[in-house]
């Protein structure tokens, strides 16, 4: 067995976002690489043609590339990046009608070229793929563009972008300068973010050619996660632009977002829905006499989000009775004027669904809904989907695979084979890339299976992976377990850097789709509503027994580790469950919710899930891991970021603590000015490097001369 070398993150690529040409002859595709150098992630954009005959074309080598859009004639490939300004700007796009610039009007030398020391903005660039050549950036908007849509004639674009007043623009410079942070919002901030101001964010119609913008002074956005869910604008070819906002009276105490359409000369906004909704994806359907788009439930997320349609002034589920969530990143896909795609969460497998959006569905889906088709079964139960995208002319399909094995690629196929039960009779399906080759090739990647087991009388899932040279049956392996964070989530088979290096050093990976999760339905989510700490530890406990009884693990040697709602699980079954495992590793994790709320940016969420603290104290120590600490006994290795609005670093302390305070033997890792993430190739391969000496260091089966602390150090007591 060769162990995968954690230096390897450095060869690691991910893909991204896929669209597809409206021809669907070529498919563009985002991936993330990492830096070595400069220690930090580069975003790429490549494009492909759909028939694999050749291997993808890289489009950019620097300065990012996200958010792939193709314009309505299919030559340009525009894109959002942080870029140094076009040289044709920098020397005037467009002369002065004299064809000279005043001398009191010229810059000095360096201004605005990519040498001074203010970083460039994230604009709007595009490659025009007939003319070929770099790049042309199509907007110069002063605080940089968020979003955009191309619109339906290709000459104009709608773009998302922050503008702020004078007033509003003098507290951020002095932010800049160190001065005081000021508000007055109830959403003081937000992970990734910081803290939150109250400059608007606008939408604007750009000239594609021109670069000239025009406010749309009705179309902005609110709400307490504005700066993290965006305006999500759709140009339809109605002429009339979707966007989503919250204007409730108080933006910042709801989870509510309604869609919003527009005209691009900022006249005639229309409210579609009524308050009743967490919206978002609005999609104009080929015609544009109708919107799909998606939409939650702004008090329970548990309920799942389904596909909605607009039509004639009124607005229903077309997915109601199907008690499936949309996946994560999923948004519907007009084929035609009566079906639409999209990706959901069906048994802890990310699948694609058709859905009826004929004529009358509105009508049908108000009286009884409509449950939608499940499709593509050539996609198999050994992969996720990670991405779709169709051509505008519904012929062709793009596909990102996920594959525990095989790695994360992208894939075309005909949409006619959409409807194949087998890999074999999709005659079509061409793999594009294959980005992680040298990875695949070289090391072995881990073999996945999906178990289930029985646990207060539900049927639980879920995925196994190891190396495919271990044989299970010797039963002496050693065990991780990885528990997925949300809890409105789930695991299936993918393509996993984490799994990879766990499995080729001999570990077993148990990812356990316990009750709380989504992807079975309102009722298995709601099983945790309120009541953090009870069916996920029993359902966890339950599989660590069933693969010690399938003789596949040693129960002297069982692991774990978990980000977010995973290191809150682990909370949780370290100190009821102390004796499950060997050695544990929150990570990223809340276990006092009293002190996290304010503190950290989800007060909405948890406000709907137990009531306010001073209101329902008995239900928020009941689910406080913080409250049980005292039956800890599990050497802990406990991290956090230190920017961390989502689970505060100061939580991570507390456990900590907790545990050095009654001998238990733990260690605190804090990332500094990292979020709720791990966003450096850097910290990601330390990480790495601290969980598997953790579990070496407490493995009774590993001769661990520095068992105190494999870092050789004294730890001062």
């Amino acid at each position: 067995m060769t162990e995968l070398p954690l230096s390897a993150f450095y060869d690691l690529t991910q893909v991204g976002e896929v669209a597809v040409s409206p021809t669907g002859d070529r498919v563009a595709f985002t991936t993330t690489e990492y830096d070595d150098d400069a220690d930090e992630p580069v975003g790429s954009l490549f494009v492909a043609p759909a028939d694999g005959g050749r291997e993808p074309h890289r489009l950019t080598r620097v300065s990012g590339a996200s958010a792939p859009a193709w314009s309505p004639d299919g030559d340009r490939l525009a894109f959002l990046a942080a870029r140094d300004e076009d040289a044709e700007r920098r020397v005037g796009r467009d002369d002065e009608a004299d064809g000279e610039q005043d001398a009191d009007e010229e810059e000095a030398p360096g201004a605005n070229d990519g040498t001074d020391d203010e970083e460039p903005t994230q604009q709007v660039w595009a490659f025009d793929l007939a003319l070929g050549g770099d790049a042309t950036q199509l907007t110069d908007l002063e605080e940089g563009a968020e979003e955009f849509d191309w619109g339906p004639n290709g000459e104009r674009l709608v773009v998302a972008a922050r503008d702020p007043t004078e007033a509003e623009t003098a507290y951020l410079d002095g932010r800049k300068e160190g001065e005081p942070i000021e508000t007055e919002r109830l959403q003081h901030k937000l992970d990734g973010v910081g803290y939150t101001d109250t400059v608007r964010t606008y939408l604007h119609v750009v000239d594609a050619d021109t670069g000239e913008a025009e406010r749309l002074d009705d179309a902005h956005g609110g709400g307490a996660y504005q700066d993290l869910s965006g305006l999500q604008p759709d140009w339809g070819a109605n002429d009339r632009i979707a966007f989503t906002s919250c204007r409730e009276e108080h933006p910042d105490d709801t989870l509510v977002r309604d869609v919003f359409t527009i005209a691009p000369d900022g006249t005639g906004l229309r409210k579609l829905t009524d308050g009743d909704l967490s919206a978002n994806a609005p999609t104009w359907s080929p015609d544009g006499d109708r919107l799909a788009f998606l939409g939650g439930d702004p008090e329970n997320w548990c309920i799942p989000t389904q596909v909605f349609l607009y039509e004639d002034g009124e607005y229903a589920s077309l997915t109601a009775d199907l008690d499936r969530t949309v996946a994560r990143g999923g948004a519907p896909v007009w084929a035609d004027e009566e079906t639409v795609y999209c990706l959901f969460g069906d048994e802890a497998r990310t699948r694609l669904m058709r859905v009826d959006a004929g004529s009358d569905a509105v009508e049908a889906a108000a009286a009884d809904g409509h449950a939608a088709e499940r499709v593509f079964e050539a996609q198999g139960d050994d992969r996720a989907i990670a991405g779709f995208d169709l051509s505008a002319d519904a012929e062709r399909a793009g596909l990102v695979f996920s594959h525990p094995s095989d790695g994360q690629d992208v894939y075309a196929v005909d949409a006619a084979d959409l409807d194949a039960d087998e890999e074999s009779e999709a005659e079509s399906l061409t793999r594009l890339s294959a980005v992680n080759a040298d990875l695949t090739d070289e090391y072995a990647m881990p073999e996945a299976r999906r178990i289930e087991w029985e646990s207060d009388g539900e049927t639980i899932s879920g995925v196994v992976y190891h190396d495919p040279d271990v044989d299970l049956a010797d039963g002496d392996h050693p065990l991780v377990v990885a528990i997925h964070g949300g809890p409105i989530s789930y695991d299936e088979p993918v393509f996993s850097f984490d799994h990879a290096a766990l499995t080729s050093r001999g570990y077993v990976v148990l990812r356990p789709n316990y009750r709380g999760g989504s992807s079975y339905g309102r009722e298995f989510a709601e099983a945790l509503k309120g009541q953090w700490g009870t069916h996920e530890v029993t359902d966890i406990a339950n599989g660590v027994a069933d693969v010690v009884d399938c003789g596949w693990v040693d129960d002297e040697r069982v692991f774990g580790y978990g980000f977010s709602y995973g290191g809150i699980a682990q909370g949780f079954l370290v100190t009821q469950e102390p004796d499950l495992f060997t050695a544990a590793a929150p990570e990223h994790g809340i276990y006092d919710l009293r002190s996290a709320y304010g503190t950290d940016d989800s007060h909405i969420w948890m406000e709907n899930e137990y009531g306010l603290p001073w209101e329902n104290p008995e239900g928020i120590d009941a689910s406080s891991s913080i409250t049980d600490v005292g039956a800890l006994e599990t050497p802990l290795l406990v991290t956090a970021g230190a920017e961390d609005w989502r689970c505060p670093p100061s939580q991570s302390e507390q456990l900590y603590v907790a545990a050095r305070k009654q001998g238990v033997d733990a260690r605190l890792v804090v990332y500094e000015d990292e979020h709720h993430n791990i966003g450096t190739p850097d910290r990601a391969i330390h990480r790495l490097e601290e969980l598997t000496a953790w579990y070496e260091r407490h493995d009774p089966a590993v001769d661990n001369p520095d068992a105190d602390d494999p870092h050789g150090r004294d730890d001062g007591e």
